[in-house]
């Protein structure tokens, strides 16, 4: 074991159970997006830095991103998120595209992080954005999709919370209490860090920030608000449209939400833990600026993104993830001996062409311990045709879920494995 190369920190093995829990994930991603008629896309691992260093936060270009100098000497990063190549996508072909555009994704991001709890360095992320929407409603669309996805893996409004905020509601609010245009970045630095320091030290740190205690008081004031979102038309009737789609529960106003990146310029949110434990399980917003930053003409979006860490910790923690098989096979065909190998792979062949999923085990060695391999992988049925069947023109059916076997004349066989199966 001390000669084994260790993997590289951050990143996880999927081994075959942690694979299929991974697709099954996937698959109920592919189900909601789909049913909200959003349409599948992907863009390159690797894109050139320079798509992110004018389009991303600074502190993901320069400590979070994994850089390297290809051998033209390009600096090309592997993706440390999706929407700025979503944006060069639109961009490129924006005179083709029917609008509003509905797009997801789930595939690979690298982020050159310190790896806790629900955050590593190579994670798998779904993106969904909704693309030249002509009003800010639309964000009401979004938000559901997140909503339904919660609920389709049994994630309650009580374990789960999406908290919603809009950006421009909390510019006009700050204007109001004294803060100006050019204090914004400092005050949102401020707002995103009051629940990681104790309040004497918040305070502080709104001081040191150029800003006056008074203001930091009213900041604070702002913050505890609940009320302030009736402030905004825009949120009102998020809220009105989201009740009336049937997830009004999940739904809370937080002056908190502010979003990190530099791109959200409306509406922001994100689902949390109603514990507080843990990360974000998926965040977002509105944006009207990215395709025009990357030279196509100006569009508006609404997009959220979530990563398979933390949705995956809140899965095992509630034990929602069904039982997943370690194979897909349904059916396993036995080898009696050395010499019915080659008639057991013919079997086997003859059963998959059917549409039934069916392996062969790969060697003649005792039944016990075939059947036992099955057991383990979770194969439901076996098919036994030793030389009492082959005699009598029949083949045995054992169900291993059941406990019980049944023998069947064998042109009988495919239509008796759909009926057991269906």
């Amino acid at each position: 074991m001390k000669n084994i190369i260790p993997s590289v920190k951050g990143t996880r093995d999927f081994y075959p159970e942690e694979m299929a829990i991974r697709t099954w994930l996937y698959q109920k991603i592919r189900d909601v997006s789909e049913s909200f008629g959003y349409q599948e896309w992907e863009a390159p691992i690797l894109e050139k830095l320079d798509l992110y260093a004018a389009k991303s936060g600074e502190e993901l270009v320069k400590e979070q991103a994994f850089v390297f100098n290809d051998r033209g000497g390009d600096q090309i990063a592997l993706r440390p998120e999706l929407t700025p190549s979503l944006a060069r996508l639109v961009a490129q072909k924006q005179n083709e595209l029917v609008f509003p555009l509905r797009w997801w994704s789930f595939g690979p991001f690298w982020r050159y992080e310190r790896p806790q709890k629900g955050r590593t360095r190579e994670f798998f992320q779904w993106n969904i954005d909704l693309i030249g929407g002509s009003s800010f409603d639309v964000d009401a669309e979004n938000i559901a999709v997140a909503a339904t996805f919660l609920k389709s893996v049994g994630l309650t409004s009580e374990l789960v919370k999406i908290h919603i905020n809009d950006r421009r509601l909390m510019e006009t609010t700050l204007s109001k209490v004294g803060i100006k245009e050019e204090q914004r970045t400092q005050v949102f630095r401020l707002i995103d860090r009051q629940d990681k320091l104790p309040l004497i030290d918040w305070e502080n740190y709104g001081v040191e920030q150029g800003l006056s205690l008074d203001q930091v008081k009213s900041i604070e004031a702002l913050l505890e608000d609940e009320n302030l979102w009736q402030e905004s038309e825009h949120l009102k009737k998020i809220f009105n449209i989201l009740g009336m789609m049937g997830v009004g529960d999940y739904i809370k106003f937080d002056a908190h939400i502010i979003r990190g990146l530099d791109y959200y310029t409306g509406t922001v949110f994100e689902a949390r833990h109603t514990t507080g434990e843990g990360r974000a399980v998926l965040g977002g917003g509105h944006y009207d600026n990215l395709v025009a930053a990357v030279g196509g003409d100006p569009l508006s979006a609404v997009g959220f993104a979530m990563g398979d860490v933390m949705v995956s910790f809140l899965l095992n923690k509630y034990n929602l993830i069904p039982t997943q098989n370690q194979t897909q096979a349904q059916v396993m065909m036995t080898v009696f001996d050395e010499s019915k190998l080659a008639r057991a792979y013919s079997q086997a062949a003859e059963i998959r062409e059917s549409g039934i999923k069916t392996m062969c085990y790969p060697e003649a060695v005792k039944l016990p311990k075939q059947l036992k391999y099955a057991d383990r992988l979770g194969i439901r049925l076996i098919i036994i045709e030793g030389p009492d069947e082959e005699n009598a023109g029949t083949i045995t059916i054992k169900d291993l879920k059941e406990r019980s076997q049944i023998n069947i004349p064998k042109e009988e066989l495919i239509g008796k494995l759909k009926e057991i199966l269906a």
